[in-house]
C-alpha cells in the first residue's frame, strides 16, 4: 500500500495493494491502522455511494460548521476527482489538485476537512464511493463554482451536466470570509 502527498500536501493519493488472479481480485478499501500510518487518521462515520452518467459534474461542495474529510474511490468507471483548499490562512488557499480515479487503477484520494470536493464522470457511467468523517448536514451544505476562473480547475470536460444548485454556486472571491474554514497547522503525521 502506498500513500503519496499531492501538490497540496494534506491531500493524499492512496494506492492500495490489489491481489488478483484468473478469478478476479481482492483489495482492502480501508484498514484504519494502515491508513493512520499513511497519514489518514480521522474517524469515518458515514459512507456514501453515487452513480452518475458520462459528463455529470458534482461539486464543488463542502460543509462549514461540520466539516467532512473524505476518502473517495471509484468501484466502476472513471472520474476526474478534485480537491480545492478553502482554508483561510493556508499556504495553498484557493489552489486545487486532481487525479483520475477508476475501477481499473483502484486509486483513492483523501480530502481533508476544509476542502471543497467535486468530480466529473469520464466513462459511460461511474460508481463512486466515499467515506466521510462527519455526517451530511443539509443546512451546512456549501459550495463554490465548478468553473471559478480564480481557482482554475482544468476539468477534462467543457460542458458538464450540473444540478441546479451547482449552476448557482458563487465564485470563491464572493464567499464571505466567515463562510470559509480556517487553516490550523498541525504536526506532520507519522
Amino acid at each position: 500500500m502506498k500513500f503519496t502527498k499531492l501538490e497540496i500536501p494534506d491531500v493524499i493519493l492512496v494506492e492500495p495493494d490489489v491481489f488478483g488472479d484468473a478469478r478476479g481480485y481482492f483489495t482492502e478499501t480501508f484498514h484504519a491502522p494502515k491508513y493512520a500510518e499513511g497519514g489518514i487518521s480521522c474517524s469515518f462515520v458515514q459512507d456514501n455511494f453515487s452513480y452518475s452518467q458520462r459528463g455529470i459534474l458534482r461539486g464543488l461542495h463542502f460543509q462549514l460548521r461540520r466539516p467532512q474529510a473524505k476518502l473517495v474511490y471509484v468501484v466502476s468507471g472513471e472520474v476526474f476527482d478534485v480537491a480545492v483548499d478553502l482554508r483561510r490562512g493556508s499556504p495553498t488557499f484557493g489552489r486545487w489538485c486532481g487525479r483520475v480515479l477508476s475501477g481499473e487503477n483502484h486509486l483513492q484520494m483523501f480530502i481533508p476537512e476544509g476542502f471543497a470536493h467535486g468530480f466529473c464522470v469520464l466513462s459511460e457511467s461511474a460508481s463512486f464511493l466515499y467515506k466521510c468523517s462527519e455526517v451530511y448536514e443539509p443546512t451546512d451544505d456549501r459550495g463554490i463554482a465548478w468553473n471559478d476562473p480564480d481557482v482554475g480547475v482544468k476539468w477534462p470536460i467543457s460542458e458538464p451536466l450540473l444540478s441546479g444548485k451547482d449552476q448557482r454556486q458563487p465564485r470563491l472571491r464572493d464567499v464571505a470570509e466567515r463562510d470559509l474554514p480556517v487553516f490550523s497547522a498541525r504536526p506532520a503525521a507519522g
